[in-house]
């Protein structure tokens, strides 16, 4: 019996061991996709029915976003470790069932959210970190929609850049045909 006993106990350690290195491991893998995609949305998608959640799973493939569902201690953690802005806020955001959104195109999550939520009641945005800043609940989802991409910003730069050439060069052929 005491072998039994002693014998359980061992094996309670080693579930124990295998639990937290689990743990390390998904944290590791959270920090290397908060390295690698550095803006990141947080949602509520608790409620919504699997042929939803695949449909919104497609979604966000479709505009290279990746959804992750994990612990809101575990993704708590790797944000203190990156040293995050305005940590004890997400520590409130961070309550129930949340998705992460992983993107490198800074709107597109809540392009999607908003499109998403128009046919169903999820997901629901409650905090973002986009381009270094931090924005916190749902009413916070149509200034991150006018966020305008790297791309973006860049088509404005070059179409301004363009303008004077190309009113110069109209006014040159106005000229000339004249």
């Amino acid at each position: 019996m005491i072998f039994f006993k002693f014998f359980c106990f061992l094996a309670n350690l080693e579930i124990v061991e295998r639990r937290k290195e689990l743990k390390a491991q998904i944290i590791e893998n959270i920090a290397a996709q908060l390295e690698e995609t550095p803006s990141f949305y947080v949602t509520d998608i608790a409620g919504l029915n699997a042929e939803v959640t695949a449909k919104l799973r497609r979604a966000c493939f479709e505009k290279d976003i990746k959804l992750v569902v994990v612990k809101n201690t575990l993704f708590y953690k790797v944000l203190e470790q990156k040293g995050i802005e305005n940590l004890e806020q997400f520590g409130d955001v961070l309550k129930g069932s949340s998705a992460i959104m992983f993107t490198t195109v800074a709107n597109a999550p809540a392009r999607l959210i908003k499109e998403f939520s128009q046919e169903n009641e999820k997901p629901v945005l409650k905090a973002a970190y986009v381009q270094e800043c931090t924005y916190f609940g749902a009413d916070q989802l149509e200034t991150l929609v006018s966020i305008k991409s790297r791309e973006e910003l860049i088509g404005d730069i070059i179409g301004m850049l363009q303008a004077p050439a190309q009113n110069v060069i109209s006014a040159l052929t106005s000229q000339g045909g004249g």
